[in-house]
């Protein structure tokens, strides 16, 4: 199996490295695109909230928060684990998997709830949503009822994954990094996400040419949004109404992308990716539900999604909970039972 992983990894790097060459100038295009976002968009808009948001979530991790217990019943978190809930809220992409993933690796969280945690406790953080989505909506209220969907959604999909039932957790107090700390791991996240955004956004860009032109205009900044977060958000000025925006922004925030999932997948180690992808899921499915909702009240002029398709959506919300729970339950079985 490892064999057949590697062989697959190398013909496809093979095919890309064919396809650049054969097309060097839409990847230089691409490339200068994503230069121009990080220089002109992504780093004035995140650096300074990055360094701040370290600072906070340092000094929350292992911290003893007795107001969010009710919030942390409800989200089946273990009692003691409350501040990486704070933190997965707060923190952006993917901090909130990353201290999820050290406590049990500490030992201090039991497996089975780290893996269940890892599908909520992993966000757009407010650094993210109010330094890049405010430009795409003319009223200043947007980002914040937008961050509002988020949390909210967040908050229903910790209450539909099964498997609440947890020990309980032993978070020791953290010491909060420094102004110096603080500096160095923000340039090391904003140095992440211009890399992750430069090589996603040579992939639009060759995609586009060959496939994407193919369709609707909406479907194709919704692909570039599911593929990289920022491109994705950037790209929603190109539309004229903001009403679908509103409803593209609220699902790109919940999913992530393809490029958060994998740098996710880089800070959990052996964890791996437990809940996180039908958490991402049922998170996007009701951010969807509810910008959809709010869509008459903030855009009333502007048609929102089809009724096939928000039916589809809602059995979506209720099936996929319980086809992932399953699959968790053998999961776990078959880990018990050796196999």
């Amino acid at each position: 199996m490892q064999n057949r992983s590697k062989s697959c990894a190398a013909v496809f790097a093979a095919g890309a490295m064919a396809l650049l060459i054969l097309d060097a100038k839409t990847a230089l295009a691409g490339a200068r695109e994503g230069l121009a976002i990080c220089i002109q968009t992504a780093i004035p808009s995140l650096f300074p909230f990055f360094f701040l948001s370290t600072l906070l979530t340092g000094a929350l991790v292992g911290a003893k928060m007795p107001l969010l217990r009710p919030l942390g019943r409800l989200c089946g978190v273990p009692e003691g684990a409350e501040s990486l809930l704070a933190v997965g809220f707060l923190g952006g992409y993917p901090t909130g998997a990353a201290n999820v993933a050290q406590a049990e690796a500490a030992g201090q969280l039991d497996r089975a709830s780290a893996r269940r945690m890892l599908g909520f406790c992993s966000n757009a953080g407010p650094a993210f949503l109010f330094g890049m989505t405010a430009g795409s909506f003319s009223g200043p209220h947007i980002p914040w009822i937008l961050w509002a969907v988020h949390i909210t959604s967040a908050l229903l999909t910790a209450w539909s994954l099964p498997g609440k039932e947890a020990a309980r957790a032993a978070l020791p107090p953290s010491r909060p990094p420094d102004a110096r700390q603080a500096l160095n791991r923000a340039i090391t996240a904003m140095a992440g996400v211009c890399g992750w955004v430069i090589l996603f956004r040579v992939l639009l860009a060759v995609l586009r040419r060959w496939f994407l032109w193919m369709l609707p205009k909406p479907l194709q900044i919704a692909v570039a949004g599911a593929l990289e977060l920022v491109g994705g958000v950037c790209s929603l000025g190109e539309l004229p109404g903001e009403g679908m925006r509103f409803v593209l922004c609220a699902g790109m925030l919940a999913f992530g992308g393809v490029c958060v999932g994998m740098q996710t997948l880089s800070v959990t180690g052996e964890l791996g990716l437990g809940m996180y992808l039908p958490g991402k899921g049922l998170q996007t499915l009701f951010s969807l539900l509810l910008a959809e909702a709010l869509l008459p009240a903030l855009y009333p002029q502007e048609a929102g999604l089809p009724a096939p398709v928000c039916l589809a959506v809602l059995a979506g919300a209720v099936l996929l909970p319980a086809f992932f729970g399953k699959r968790e339950k053998r999961s776990g079985n078959s880990a018990a039972l050796g196999v």
